[in-house]
């Protein structure tokens, strides 16, 4: 089975992720119980699927492995918000500096171009070269949206160790997945049996 399958079976999105893809983006790296790690940026080709699934880039746009270092690196510092936020914290610099240039690198206006034949018209350039920077660009436009909107208020990490991924909390629910709340609630029976025995 590989890195995406598992984690698909193993955890469905988050609550939030839905809205906001940035909040996928953090939890493509995923830490599951027994020691296992899925990290769906983990290759180029893992790092395309999920990519093309979000609708960020096509299925043949032939991620490489700088790409995907890039996306890895994009996600901690995105992550970093997100743990500054929850935390009540600072942010660091790097990680502001890191999203602020994924904003300002791609032209959100079409540009003018001039075709000799036809004149002047308006055309968003993206070739093959400049995907990455686009979908680097949709991420962080999309986390900078969910740190600044009132659902920040609602952004925390799940709640059921080992687990490290980020939810909009709605009601009481403090785990990102039926999966977590069960081990949570085990944990806490067992607890009580343990105590109650003792």
């Amino acid at each position: 089975m590989n890195e995406t399958s598992l984690a698909d079976t193993v955890l469905p999105p988050a609550p939030g992720a839905e809205q906001y893809v940035a909040l996928d983006f953090v939890n493509s790296a995923v830490a599951l119980p027994g020691g296992q790690f899925v990290d769906l940026l983990g290759t180029p080709a893992t790092a395309n699927q999920w990519l093309t699934a979000h609708g960020l880039a096509p299925a043949d746009a032939g991620v490489q492995e700088m790409c995907a270092t890039q996306l890895r690196s994009m996600r901690e510092h995105v992550r970093g918000l997100f743990a500054a936020r929850v935390a009540g914290l600072p942010a660091l610099p790097t990680a502001l500096s890191a999203v602020n240039d994924a904003l300002t690198r791609v032209p959100t206006a079409a540009l003018l171009q001039w075709d000799e034949k036809d004149g002047p018209y308006r055309a968003t350039v993206c070739p093959v070269n400049e995907i990455l920077d686009h979908a680097l660009a949709a991420v962080a436009a999309n986390a900078a949206d969910l740190l600044t909107s009132p659902d920040a208020e609602s952004l925390i990490t799940c709640d059921s160790p080992p687990c490290n991924r980020y939810l909009l909390r709605r009601g009481r629910r403090h785990w990102c997945s039926t999966r977590c709340g069960d081990r949570v609630r085990a944990a806490r029976a067992y607890a009580r049996r343990t105590q109650a025995t003792a």
